[in-house]
């Protein structure tokens, strides 16, 4: 039998500087690696909402997340009948804009309505006028209304009143940010304050910009 080469002695020191020489690499590659944007809002990046919302604005236009690609997007949705929550909320987006200042210009605020009953274009738009007049309102036909929440996830229901049109709407009452390649990012609940959103948009466009 052909008598076999002997096995080269077991260098440990060796052993051990390419190891410490991968070690290095990694960590070089790693230093290299782009920072995941930190939010103060919830980050729910990953989730599928509204990829086929398509609906008729306030200008008669009917228009889809698509269109609004290189922006950060905000929806809300209400009804303009709503006396506190609503118009809190339409004003704080409108402060989140001023204090996004020249960058306010790649902000686009959408306002959904879950009252398309009594909510009709024209009110929509003379309700955007209070608020900016570069926010939009979409208003899906009563045929729409469930797939639309749906596809946010979001909870609504109408509240008799004590005649046929002086019911409310109850409804969830968060807002969703999107990001500029129209990717749902961020959840702000109720009540987080203008500043707070503001430099979540922010963080996130320059995120975006690279």
């Amino acid at each position: 039998m052909k008598e076999m080469a002997p096995a080269r002695p077991f260098n440990r020191r060796k052993v051990l500087a390419l190891s410490a020489s991968w070690l290095a690499a990694g960590g070089l590659l790693a230093g290299c690696s782009p920072q995941a944007p930190t939010f103060k809002s919830t980050d729910i990046t990953g989730a599928a909402f509204a990829q086929n919302l398509k609906l008729t604005y306030h200008t008669g236009l009917v228009r889809t997340m698509a269109d609004f690609r290189g922006k950060a997007v905000v929806v809300f949705f209400g009804f303009t009948q709503c006396p506190d929550v609503c118009p809190t909320s339409m004003t704080t987006l409108a402060e989140v804009k001023r204090l996004m200042g020249d960058q306010g210009k790649q902000l686009q605020v959408l306002f959904i309505t879950v009252d398309p009953e009594r909510d009709t274009l024209q009110l929509l738009k003379e309700y955007m006028t209070n608020f900016d007049p570069t926010f939009l309102a979409l208003r899906p036909d009563l045929s729409e209304l469930k797939a639309v929440a749906d596809s946010f996830k979001i909870y609504y229901r109408k509240a008799e009143g004590s005649t046929p049109t002086s019911y409310t709407m109850d409804h969830s009452a968060g807002k969703y940010v999107f990001d500029t390649e129209g990717r749902v990012r961020l959840f702000s609940s109720y009540g987080t304050e203008p500043g707070v959103i503001a430099e979540d948009i922010l963080t996130l466009l320059r995120s975006m910009a690279g």
